[in-house]
């Protein structure tokens, strides 16, 4: 009994043998729907099934001469097979193989990535329910802001890759579609039953209208899913490299034992893995322009497509899975310094409480242009002279006129700022993903 087509992981998954294995599937396939047509004797069939097999290196040896994979792919078959080989491809076009199989390899790519996502998302909601309350600066523009908690920054980035996952399931529907239409999807000579049967078995969906080929739009929009989410870890690591930087420190890469960061200076720990998922993530950005540059062919079809296919869609599969994977085991191993957040608070002498105290203001009576230039001036005589910006608000004559200390004190009150984080906390978590 000849191995059948299998599942292996994302790398074998597009690796020759594997991929002839799933074109042999398809023509099987059509094979006993044409069976069932009456238009292969039932003897045939199971002679068919029972040798049809391939070896890759034979197959090579044959593309060298005839130049067309797929002809060498039949001719490899049929020398297995022998006479009963002429019902092998009966009707069919080589895309009728070749998309059809690739949708079936898509597919199965669709679900790893999937189960590693929800990998993700499993230890970004464990790391953000176990620093819901750690406190740290909010930054805008890389400047000190409102305190936030760095859960709350995981619990962001949970939501964004639970819009990941949504996306690639549709992305994964997308692409699940299959061609057996003939020469230019007239199904002039096959009948449209081969196709929904070989799609039914590969658990596909007919494609509704095919020229010679299914159209690339659908394959752009898969590699465009992929390239979102890249970006989207692009953006979480970018993040992960600043709060690494010495002047920072608030979270730091897992730094092994033995390991080492530079080759000149002893001293250095570096954030590797984030700055390997960024450059990644611009490949696979870059594969998502090819994807779409293949979507306009000449008439019917070209094979303008084809080579950049068989770069585009096994490397971008690989990078995300390897991406998602190592992404999950930065977040997993990630240092937070909780210390070092606080005093990096510390370090705006309590500017980031602006805000409060101007509402505080308004909500005295007075326009909130007043209000912003009396909290403004105090705080830019904090930037420009140092010393503690509560106490040179306390000691504000026009100020005094509406706050007390008391009233003062209390904007400086962190649990003010942070009073919303179960709230929101809710609304990322109780959704299911």
């Amino acid at each position: 009994m000849i191995p059948r087509y299998s599942r292996p992981e994302m790398a074998g998954l597009w690796e020759p043998e594997n991929r002839y294995r799933a074109w042999l599937e398809v023509e099987l396939r059509a094979c006993e729907a044409n069976a069932k047509l009456g238009l292969i004797p039932a003897k045939s069939l199971a002679n068919i099934k029972k040798k049809a097999d391939f070896k890759v290196e034979r197959i090579d040896a044959l593309e060298k001469i005839v130049k067309h994979d797929v002809i060498a792919f039949l001719t490899a078959v049929g020398e297995k097979v022998g006479p009963d080989s002429r019902f092998i491809h009966l009707g069919l076009t080589s895309s009728d193989v070749l998309d059809t199989s690739l949708a079936l390899l898509m597919r199965q790519a669709s679900d790893i990535i999937i189960n590693d996502i929800r990998i993700v998302l499993a230890t970004l909601k464990k790391k953000a329910m176990r620093h819901k309350n750690t406190v740290m600066i909010g930054r805008s523009h890389g400047v000190h802001a409102e305190p936030v908690t760095f859960g709350l920054k995981m619990a962001l980035w949970y939501e964004e890759m639970g819009r990941a996952l949504d996306r690639m399931i549709r992305a994964r529907d997308v692409i699940s579609v299959g061609k057996v239409s003939g020469a230019v999807g007239t199904f002039a000579n096959i009948d449209p039953f081969v196709e929904t049967y070989v799609c039914r078995k590969l658990g596909l969906k007919p494609e509704p209208v095919a020229t010679q080929v299914v159209q690339r739009d659908r394959h752009a929009e898969f590699l465009a899913t992929l390239a979102l989410i890249a970006s989207s870890i692009d953006k979480f690591t970018v993040e992960l490299r600043h709060l690494q930087r010495t002047e920072v420190l608030e979270a730091e890469e897992y730094f092994s034992e033995g390991q080492k960061g530079s080759s000149a200076m002893p001293h250095k720990r570096n954030p590797i893995s984030a700055e390997n998922l960024s450059g990644l993530a611009r490949v696979v950005r870059a594969n998502a322009v090819a994807a779409m540059e293949n979507v306009a062919l000449w008439h019917e079809r070209d094979i303008s497509h084809s080579s950049v296919e068989r770069i585009i869609i096994p490397d971008s599969t690989i990078l995300m899975d390897y991406m998602l994977a190592r992404f999950n085991n930065l977040i997993d191993k990630l240092f937070v310094y909780p210390e070092n957040m606080k005093r990096n608070m510390e370090l705006s002498k309590g500017l980031f409480h602006s805000e409060t105290v101007m509402l505080a203001l308004v909500g005295k009576g007075i326009s909130r242009e007043t209000a912003y230039s009396f909290v403004q001036r105090n705080a830019m005589d904090v930037w420009k002279m140092g010393g503690d910006f509560k106490q040179r608000l306390q000691d504000d004559k026009d100020i005094r006129k509406y706050l007390s200390n008391r009233e003062i004190d209390a904007c400086f009150d962190i649990s003010h700022t942070l009073k919303k984080i179960d709230y929101i906390f809710k609304r990322v978590f109780q959704k299911k993903k």
